[in-house]
């Protein structure tokens, strides 16, 4: 079991800008499977290694990333990920800039959501017993706004119990891509 840090609201609409930037999406990501220099995350995006050392130290300035000084050599510079429960103020207590950062962070999420389960689908022919672990869920609840947010934090909760540091995997673990969308009828 991952330990749950605390959330962490982000209001500061330049972080919201850096955190929502699809280069920087794409570089946080890699980051998450473990430590990478500049030039291995060039190589992995097809970009060059100056762009991302940029995108790497915007990241940083934010907290999103952070160095790794003891992989580091001369002067190569390594990069993980931290780890966070990062939150977005509700759409009340947004300002225009945030709803634009956010609208376009979301738009980003949901294109990857399709293009990773198109890849699996593509690639499910090869996977043996992971090929039926695509799990799929659609619900529909009755709650008031309260008890919608008691539920995120009982699903949030949930993905940490399950959740083990990498070094802690069972055998034959992988990275399963897990994501909860709720939106509010609005007929």
């Amino acid at each position: 079991m991952a330990e749950q840090p605390p959330a962490q609201e982000i209001t500061d609409v330049e972080a919201l800008r850096a955190f929502a930037h699809p280069m920087r999406q794409k570089i946080e990501q890699c980051l998450r499977r473990g430590p990478a220099n500049s030039t291995v995350l060039a190589r992995e995006l097809g970009e060059s290694t100056g762009l991302v050392s940029y995108h790497l130290r915007q990241l940083a300035k934010h907290g999103f990333v952070e160095e790794v000084p003891e992989l580091a050599k001369g002067r190569e510079r390594w990069w993980r990920a931290v780890p966070g429960d990062r939150r977005f103020p509700p759409y009340s207590r947004q300002t225009p800039q945030m709803r634009e950062a956010l609208t376009e962070m979301h738009r980003l999420n949901l294109a990857e959501l399709i293009d990773s389960a198109r890849r699996f689908e593509e690639a499910r022919d090869a996977l043996g017993p992971w090929a039926d672990a695509a799990l799929f869920s659609r619900a529909t609840l009755r709650v008031d706004p309260e008890q919608l947010r008691a539920f995120f934090e009982e699903y949030i909760a949930l993905l940490y119990r399950y959740s083990a540091p990498q070094e802690g995997d069972a055998p034959g673990a992988r990275t399963v891509l897990v994501r909860l969308l709720g939106i509010p009828q609005t007929d």
